[in-house]
């Protein structure tokens, strides 16, 4: 099977779900909420900055990342949510470029460089060959530019009988999807398992310089099963905010669930 054709097919199919989903809460979004979240919102400045947001599903990231001050360039798999989110920067006075294209692609669908290459949450596993996406991130980077991440921990998934390490071969799925509307839809997809050393090794060979590593004993999204949420009070710029934190426990320790990556492309 051509997993790019089976996961865009699949991901087209997921994009009006999500739009009129609790999860994402499009209609918040409108009324000037940022779906961004406290990782990712406490260690990366964008303001005055081009922004390369990689796997952007229908955006809402993106235009969050514009409202902050970025000048904002998305791409993703879907011709569906990139539509969706040409519409959502329309409704909501927002100036972006979004661009359907697979991540493989962009150095010949997206022109030029940029300050930040942004990528979070469930996006490398849609990807079978890290090596090449790092590249990617070192093409689109300017000299002393910065890669961000913000994802899942692949340890977690370790508990949901996922391979930690990698495999060439990838697992096949009918899912149905995170949001609350999914119903009983499923969908086929193919993806791949990425331990950190793979992306930390993907990275550095592509030639970027780690600056941060960090993980976390949470999630933001409550997408999992088996998670306990709390409510916790956090300093971010804009002043101490209130946020939502999913974590589940195994023999009464928490399990990491998230990690955030900061790296540089080296000045010449």
């Amino acid at each position: 099977m051509d997993y790019l054709s089976v996961n865009q097919q699949s991901w087209d199919k997921r994009v009006q779900t999500h739009v009129t989903s609790e999860f994402y809460d499009v209609a918040g979004f409108l009324q000037g909420k940022s779906s961004l979240q406290e990782i990712e919102l406490a260690q990366l400045n964008v303001v005055g900055k081009s922004l390369l947001h990689l796997q952007c599903h229908f955006g809402l990231d993106t235009l969050s990342w514009a409202r902050m001050g970025a000048d904002v360039t998305g791409i993703d798999l879907s011709p569906a949510a990139i539509a969706q989110a040409k519409s959502l920067a329309e409704q909501a006075g927002l100036t972006a470029d979004f661009i359907c294209s697979d991540v493989y692609s962009v150095p010949e669908t997206v022109k030029g460089e940029f300050d930040v290459v942004f990528t979070s949450y469930g996006a490398i596993v849609w990807l079978p060959d890290l090596d090449k996406w790092a590249q990617v991130i070192a093409n689109k980077l300017v000299a002393g530019g910065q890669f961000y991440m913000v994802e899942f921990h692949p340890a977690q998934a370790v508990f949901e009988g996922y391979n930690y390490f990698h495999q060439d071969a990838p697992d096949v799925e009918d899912e149905a999807t995170y949001t609350e509307n999914a119903n009983d839809d499923t969908h086929t997809f193919m993806s791949w398992p990425h331990s950190l050393a793979d992306v930390i090794n993907a990275l550095i060979k592509a030639g970027l310089e780690i600056n941060r590593l960090d993980e976390y004993p949470f999630s933001p999204y409550k997408c999992f099963a088996g998670l306990t949420e709390e409510t916790v009070t956090v300093e971010l710029a804009g002043g101490r905010q209130s946020c939502k934190r999913y974590f589940v426990e195994h023999k009464g320790q928490r399990l990491p669930l998230t990690y955030s990556i900061s790296a540089t492309k080296k000045a010449i």
